[in-house]
């Protein structure tokens, strides 16, 4: 069972990766192109500030749904 969550939840993260290319590859590429020219350390820090999003999203939707 915990293989189907975390399969499922890769598959709906690359869904959301998936839309904006999808929809606009220019701006896409222009994002991308800003992100590559940034320092690691922003990279870092950008990454970092996202997956604490992801954990507390998960935290709070874990308490209220159980």
């Amino acid at each position: 069972m915990i293989w189907t969550i975390l399969i499922s939840a890769v598959a709906i993260v690359f869904v959301f990766e998936g839309i904006m290319p999808f929809l606009c590859p220019e701006c896409y590429r222009k994002i991308m192109r800003k992100l590559i020219a940034k320092h690691d350390t922003a990279l870092r820090l950008m990454g970092f500030f996202s997956m604490l999003f992801g954990v507390v999203v998960l935290f709070i939707m874990h308490h209220h749904l159980l």
